[in-house]
């Protein structure tokens, strides 16, 4: 083992000890700390035994073992705890080492962190880590933000431990300034909220509408994983629909159906909310897990409030190839949107973001994986700065193939009395995406009769604002024009 260490890991949790053992396994050494240090122990005679990995019990043991520039990631809870730890470390260190926060931080608090400990001479970096335990181990997706004079030191540690795409490219590149790496990591989080649900909802038509068992759902998940929706969580739901219990039953049907949730989804909604950003599918996503939460007023509900609970009496395979086209087509409206958040906030924050590096760190290692994360790339490889994916030539077309099966399960639902949220939502935006001209002349008249908003005219410049006395009460005074 090195005198020194490459890079010390703080917090032995699931991500940080299989984040130290994959740095191991390539060939870095790597100091381990963690707060109740029988945690460091244990991990140093257990999976750690044999390994370039050493325990330190203290924080100044930390410090002094690593090679300069020093590189300490943290591996701990977003917030208090990661401010907290910061402030117990940078004393200890030097101009140029580098603090890296490995956790599901909000983007604020890093864009915040890289100034301040940037006046301290410390390098910070914010980097999202998607891949779960598995993910960690193997190879995960890493999106690394922050202090740019860090980079090129972590470099050969970060894309020597992520996943590997065709080529041998690594999923792991620099995001931007200050919290990019954070803010993309929140992104990609928000898109697998949409995902997950697009797949729940799936799995509900063919349970409740067509009435099929979880071994035939199955079987239609592995033949969907064979075609352009193949993705890490397509092929992980056949893998849990086949799952069964000692008595040969499968699991699925016996686990309560209320979701948890740990906040990066609200936080992709809030922030699109304040960027101005149509992020309808991901809200709606967020907000179905919230309603599963409240389990005892639906269970209540269920037995009070009638719907339309027609059976459904058609060709099964007609509504699963449908099905097919919906969740395909929901899941691209899901990337369009995310994609177009990031574009808002790389603009509002200067954040620089490569949307074709992005998709190419998500191909691999992370929770969305999935094939077309290929075409994305090839998008904004042709035009960075288009505005929409759904304009791209190849999303366009499949999207228009989609249509037809897209809306006959969005309708077949609503009329048989099927909740599905984000597939409406989805087809909700992509109509209004395309409708040249919305109701919103309409709104613009309501607010500026009963508060003097005043509107713009089609027959006129944009910019130039005008306000009518509709009662002939009002007068001509019009309220200060200003957009959130």
């Amino acid at each position: 083992m090195k005198s020194k260490s490459d890079i010390g890991v703080v917090g032995l949790a699931v991500m940080g000890e299989n984040l130290i053992l994959n740095m191991a396994s390539k060939g870095f050494t790597v100091t381990a700390y963690n707060r109740s240090t029988d945690k460091v122990e244990s991990f140093i005679n257990g999976r750690a035994e044999g390994k370039s990995i050493r325990g330190a019990f203290s924080l100044q043991e930390l410090v002094d073992s690593l090679e300069s520039p020093r590189k300490v990631m943290l591996m701990v809870k977003a917030g208090q705890v990661v401010d907290a730890m910061i402030e117990q470390i940078a004393p200890l260190l030097e101009a140029g080492d580098i603090i890296i926060d490995g956790g599901n931080t909000q983007f604020e608090d890093s864009d915040r962190r890289t100034s301040e400990l940037k006046a301290r001479g410390i390098l910070y970096v914010g980097s999202g880590v998607s891949g779960g335990e598995e993910g960690a181990l193997l190879g995960p997706s890493i999106m690394p933000g922050g202090a740019p004079e860090a980079w090129p030191t972590l470099k050969p540690i970060f894309q020597g431990i992520s996943a590997k795409v065709e080529g041998d490219v690594p999923c792991c590149d620099w995001v931007g300034n200050g919290g990019a790496g954070h803010f993309v990591k929140m992104v990609h989080n928000g898109i697998e909220y949409g995902d997950m649900q697009l797949i729940c909802e799936a799995y509900l038509i063919m349970r409740d509408l067509l009435k099929m068992s979880a071994d035939e759902i199955q079987r239609v998940f592995v033949q969907w994983n064979e075609t352009e929706l193949s993705s890490y969580l397509i092929e992980i739901t056949a893998d849990i629909l086949a799952y069964k219990e000692a008595d040969g039953s499968p699991l699925i049907d016996k686990i309560l159906d209320t979701a948890g949730q740990k906040g990066t989804g609200k936080w992709t909604g809030v922030t699109a909310l304040h960027l101005g950003t149509p992020l309808t599918l991901i809200g709606e996503a967020v907000f179905a897990r919230c309603l599963s939460a409240i389990k005892p007023e639906r269970v209540a509900a269920s037995g009070l409030i009638e719907g339309i609970t027609e059976e459904f009496d058609g060709d099964k395979q007609e509504i699963i190839d449908a099905l097919k086209d919906a969740l395909l087509a929901s899941k691209i409206v899901s990337y369009a949107q995310g994609f177009a958040l990031m574009k808002q906030a790389s603009t509002e924050y200067n954040y620089q973001l490569n949307y074709g590096a992005i998709a190419l760190m998500w191909r691999g290692g992370c929770i969305i994986r999935s094939v077309f994360l290929d075409n994305i790339k090839a998008a904004y490889d042709k035009d960075e700065n288009i505005e929409n994916l759904l304009v791209d030539d190849y999303f366009n077309q499949v999207v228009k193939d989609a249509q037809k099966g897209w809306r006959k399960v969005v309708a077949t639902a609503a009329m048989s009395g099927v909740s599905l949220p984000c597939m409406s939502s989805a087809l909700s935006y992509f109509d209004g995406y395309r409708t040249a001209n919305l109701p919103a002349n309409l709104l613009q008249a309501q607010r500026d009769y009963f508060g003097a908003h005043t509107y713009e005219r089609n027959d006129k410049p944009r910019g130039e604002f005008f306000h009518t006395n509709w009662t002939g009460r009002g007068g001509d005074t019009a309220s200060t024009t200003y957009s959130i």
